[in-house]
């Protein structure tokens, strides 16, 4: 599903008797994928969590059948197979309701690859919730088709196949750093092909065509950051023709996805090692689009090693297109 429109929280009625009602986040998926992880780190962020919470009790909640007045603070929601009388089908009816009675309510899915699902089981010495005399392998298949519709209604899927705890505590930062319904939310990640592409990118430049400075002795200890790089990689006969139009591109496309409801999009820019060219591309996209009041977020994935995943977040993370 097209992720919907960010809104702010919705008043009802009267002048005198409005209720604000607070963003909702349900957070689903895998068995095994990093729910609680998200939510620890969406409490972070300031979001009031509550785990493993029965549909039923979902509107106590929210206090919307109350009068009480509604806080502003957002709302996560963990929500699987171990939640008690679990049906997919009818968490997907109840999102559907709560939308068209004008609340602000996503769905975050957790995906993971089967076989890095068993490996996880089995370090963890846990039982799958779904196989519990059975090996986890038949769990996770009775629960992959189980959430087969939650997945296809998610506003945003992560794949934690390849992400440690940090990895993904990073990636709920880049997708809710910001204030809820600020907008799309522009995420400008620079990465190496060598340590492979990243799961979550919406588009992907690749700037293996440029000349690499890790050929030059004197330049190979430094990074994207450094301006001896930059001034090495613009001196290549193809960046500037190669650079305008993606720039180009990048800044005619944001305010498209803007005007169709997408919330976050994440652009990635790779080349060999994920430490020179794309780094300064990235850098330089980034205060391009800053230049034309887009505020991005900028992460570099693989400037100082994959386990440390250096990250820089400029500014906020709305965008104003």
């Amino acid at each position: 599903m097209a992720d919907s429109p960010a809104s702010s929280p919705t008043e009802t009625g009267s002048a005198s008797g409005a209720k604000r009602r607070p963003p909702l986040l349900i957070v689903t998926g895998m068995s095994g994928a990093g729910k609680s992880t998200a939510l620890r780190a969406l409490e972070d962020r300031g979001y009031e969590v509550v785990d493993n919470l029965p549909l039923s009790l979902l509107n106590r909640l929210l206090k919307l059948d109350t009068g009480e007045e509604l806080q502003d603070r957002p709302v996560a929601v963990g929500i699987d197979a171990r939640t008690r009388a679990f049906a997919p089908n009818k968490v997907v009816t109840r999102i559907k309701e709560l939308r068209e009675a004008g609340n602000d309510a996503r769905v975050l899915f957790l995906d993971c690859a089967g076989g890095e699902l068993v490996r996880r089981f089995s370090e963890t010495r846990r039982r799958h919730p779904l196989a519990q005399d059975r090996p986890a392998t038949d769990g996770i298949a009775r629960e992959r088709e189980s959430l087969a519709p939650l997945r296809r209604w998610a506003d945003i899927v992560i794949d934690t196949t390849e992400y440690s705890v940090h990895d993904l505590r990073r990636s709920i930062r880049q997708k809710f750093g910001g204030a809820p319904n600020a907008g799309l939310t522009l995420t400008l990640m620079s990465f190496g092909f060598a340590r492979g592409v990243p799961r979550d990118a919406d588009m992907m430049f690749d700037m293996r065509f440029l000349a690499n400075p890790h050929w030059v002795e004197t330049l190979r200890p430094l990074t994207g950051l450094d301006p001896e790089i930059g001034e090495y990689v613009a001196k290549d006969p193809s960046f500037d023709d190669a650079y305008e139009r993606i720039s180009g591109l990048v800044q005619s496309l944001i305010p498209a996805y803007s005007r169709e409801g997408k919330a976050y999009l994440t652009i990635a820019i790779g080349c060999t090692g994920g430490r020179h060219r794309s780094v300064f591309v990235t850098e330089r996209l980034a205060a391009d689009l800053r230049a034309s009041g887009i505020q991005p977020n900028v992460v570099h994935r693989d400037v100082f090693g994959h386990s440390e995943g250096a990250e820089a977040e400029a500014g906020g993370a709305g965008v104003t297109a």
